[in-house]
């Protein structure tokens, strides 16, 4: 009898996969090769770097799981997503150019005080994966709680302006602000969960 992989969830397919059957492979392969190379491009921005660590990333994948370090949990895509990111994380950590000039005569070390330097590679990554995810996560709020986080932070409005603009009460605008700051913290949560 012939298996329809086609039609089985992600984590049948880890099962098949696990037990020796390539072909459940090829379909987890072929159902999520598309979504993780883009997320790994659209942080490295080089096609180059980013086939290689899309490579790096699935032989881990098969690693794993052939070492049986899957968890069925319902969430394949967000674990390959997760090892993909840590080797992209990996991959900048190891590139990252080290200077360290010291002056032991001087009190306070300037040339190597944190936050006197130009952000790396490393913190322009996460900066932007952060505001990826934010995004991504107010559009998840009820239109009301996206307008007013729109506003206050993409328009960079005051809540007195806030309140004119919609025509509501500054105490609503507050309110409004608070419950979605109130959301975004349990988005948050939740996407960390997976």
């Amino acid at each position: 009898m012939k298996i329809l992989f086609a039609n089985l969830p992600d984590d049948e397919l880890v099962k098949y996969y696990q037990a020796g059957n390539q072909e459940a492979f090829r379909e987890l392969l072929s159902r999520h090769q598309e979504r993780v190379f883009k997320y790994i491009y659209l942080i490295v921005r080089n096609e180059s770097l980013a086939n290689d660590l899309f490579q790096d990333t699935f032989v881990k994948v098969v690693t794993f799981i052939k070492q049986y370090r899957y968890i069925e949990n319902g969430h394949f895509l967000s674990w390959v997503i997760r090892i993909a990111h840590n080797l992209i994380m990996d991959y900048y950590r190891k590139n990252q150019p080290e200077v360290s000039i010291h002056q032991p005569d001087h009190p306070y070390d300037l040339l190597n005080n944190i936050r006197l330097s130009d952000p790396s590679a490393e913190d322009d990554l996460i900066q932007r994966q952060l505001v990826n995810n934010i995004r991504e996560l107010i559009k998840y709020l009820p239109d009301l709680q996206q307008e007013v986080v729109h506003l206050r932070y993409y328009e960079d409005l005051s809540f007195r302006e806030i309140a004119d603009k919609t025509g509501v009460s500054i105490n609503t605008a507050l309110g409004r602000m608070r419950y979605a700051l109130i959301n975004l913290r349990k988005l948050a949560d939740e996407s960390l969960s997976i």
